[in-house]
């Protein structure tokens, strides 16, 4: 692999190494750097009051007009879910397949930027020119169409990254991963190779999405009311049985979720969904409709708290109702962080008097991603001279590192790389140099990245231990207590049933104001200090609580 540029190869993740989700990696040669994918992740339980969680693009702001644009590989939120955050102050163009391209597309219309954006569609086989890089996209199969691995020649050599894939050898719509031209790169010769990780502790094959039929299908036979499914929006093929198995048991499909609306309606005009006409009615049609005769597709298969499903298990939905004798199935894998959720989500769909089917009870979900011996064939095929594990977390990457020196890539040349960390290949070999600052940004309501950690830890203090206003009045020249103090809480004790508690508090809180010298008490910064301090140590010994404490004192 001879160079025809000068300068190195540099790979820079700035997230979906060392977590699930947030996928973004740069690319940078001479004059030109390109983003792989631009996603999000959704806020772990201690991130109270986010909505969504983006990478710090920071240092891609800091490329200037050397960011020639995103390349994305399929249309999951954790691969495009920050494009449009991204995109507010980035003026370049975004690549993708037409699936991709679609969801893309609806998510900058909701934000105000479809018209101002530049939107390519890619097919595989057919390369594009990105200042150094040359791309070509790779079909692969995952749990959502049109998704794509890269090939990505560059003067140093190609980089070949996989995106989420698996080996499904029977697709249902018969696309298979384009192992043949993986492994015409592997004959050329591959500089590196990218590598998704997720399912790299999954011995064995991942089974086919076709193995998901016979389970599904039981359900649909067996059950005398209504069947709610839910599953990702994007997962066409999965959509795509359900509308098969409807048409046959001769139910109706009726769709309840905006998401979903636009999944379906977009797999349509693409090609990707085939049905009978007259196979859906609306949600107006369900009174009308045998129960029996119904099945209601929905969004909420991770406990979303604002989604269709949980609020009809809540029975909280307007026009759609859950029975005795309905049966639901989460046909999705559990997201780390969403394991309570969803077990909450569960139990209310059983007082509804529902029968509930998931992946740990019954076959209905099958993952997207390669397991242990469809990773050894992806190095086998490729023959990277240089291997990075990507999308996954650190015991993940460590196991994927592991897996690639065993198939004969020299343990010199695989790299753990993290989030921030940069890698640098140049004619002389490879090696990684010191890390950028790469973190997480996250979106509450309106406000971008004016939650910062120290907000958080606030938020999660007043939610375990609650509030304690504290209010007085000063003279602001003898500093003599004029009023108060009085004591507002929320949150840390019942106000009616520790009255006598709290009036012991101001006699405390009284008893060391008075410890407090006059000059001192005109000082409300020291008022303020000395309020907290003893509210704070009479709070911890009596009752071992300690709540947020907030001093206000006015000066007369």
């Amino acid at each position: 692999m001879t160079a025809n540029g000068s300068g190195p190869l540099r790979v820079v993740p700035l997230g979906g190494l060392g977590e699930i989700g947030l996928n973004c990696l740069i690319l940078e040669y001479g004059q030109g750097a390109i983003a792989i994918d631009c996603g999000l992740m959704f806020p772990e339980v201690h991130m109270l009051g986010i909505d969504v969680v983006i990478p710090d693009l920071g240092y891609v702001r800091q490329l200037g007009e050397r960011f020639l644009g995103f390349v994305i590989t399929h249309g999951h939120e954790d691969h495009i879910g920050a494009l449009p955050y991204a995109l507010r102050d980035l003026n370049v163009p975004v690549y993708a397949t037409a699936m991709a391209a679609g969801l893309v597309r609806e998510k900058l219309r909701e934000h105000g930027l479809a018209d101002r954006t530049e939107l390519n569609v890619l097919r595989p086989r057919q390369p594009w020119q990105m200042g150094p890089f040359n791309l070509e996209a790779v079909h692969v199969t995952h749990s959502i169409v049109d998704a794509v691995g890269l090939a990505i020649r560059t003067p140093l050599g190609t980089v070949i990254h996989t995106g989420d894939f698996k080996l499904d050898q029977t697709p249902l719509d018969g696309q298979r991963t384009d192992l043949p031209r993986l492994a015409e790169y592997g004959a050329e010769g591959v500089l590196l190779l990218l590598s998704d990780s997720t399912n790299v502790e999954r011995e064995g094959v991942t089974p086919s999405e076709q193995s998901v039929r016979g389970g599904i299908e039981s359900i649909f036979r067996d059950t005398a009311g209504k069947i709610f499914f839910s599953t990702f929006s994007s997962h066409v093929h999965r959509l795509q049985q359900v509308l098969e198995l409807a048409q046959v048991t001769g139910r109706r499909v009726v769709v309840v979720g905006r998401s979903l609306t636009n999944s379906i309606q977009i797999a349509t005009e693409l090609g990707h969904l085939r049905y009978a006409p007259g196979l859906f009615a609306e949600v107006s049609a369900l009174s009308s409709l045998d129960p029996g005769q119904v099945v209601l597709l929905t969004t909420g298969s991770q406990g979303e708290p604002l989604s269709a499903l949980v609020r009809i298990a809540m029975d909280d939905h307007g026009q759609v109702k859950m029975r005795p004798g309905d049966a639901v199935v989460l046909s999705s894998r559990i997201i780390p962080g969403n394991e309570k959720t969803i077990s909450n989500l569960i139990n209310h769909m059983y007082r509804r008097g529902a029968n509930v089917h998931h992946a740990h009870s019954a076959e209905v979900h099958v993952s997207g991603h390669a397991s242990q011996e469809e990773l050894k064939l992806m190095v086998a095929l490729t023959r990277p001279r240089y291997f990075v594990p990507v999308h996954g977390e650190y015991r993940h990457l460590a196991r994927h590192r592991g897996l690639a020196q065993s198939m004969g890539v020299a343990e010199d040349h695989t790299f753990l790389l993290e989030d921030g960390h940069i890698l640098e290949i140049d004619t002389t070999g490879a090696r990684v140099r010191e890390p950028i600052g790469a973190g997480r940004v996250f979106v509450d309501g309106k406000g971008i990245g004016d939650v910062r950690d120290i907000v958080l830890r606030d938020r999660r203090h007043l939610s375990q231990d609650g509030l304690v206003l504290a209010i007085l009045a000063l003279d602001q020249h003898t500093g003599e207590l004029i009023s108060g103090p009085d004591l507002i809480t929320r949150g840390f004790i019942v106000e009616e049933d520790g009255q006598a508690y709290l009036e012991q508090a101001k006699s405390v809180l009284r008893e060391a104001l008075a410890q407090v010298t006059p000059e001192s008490r005109t000082d409300s910064l020291e008022v303020k200090e000395e309020v907290r301090k003893a509210l704070k140590r009479y709070f911890a010994k009596t009752l071992d609580r300690r709540p947020v404490i907030l001093p206000f004192v006015m000066e007369m």
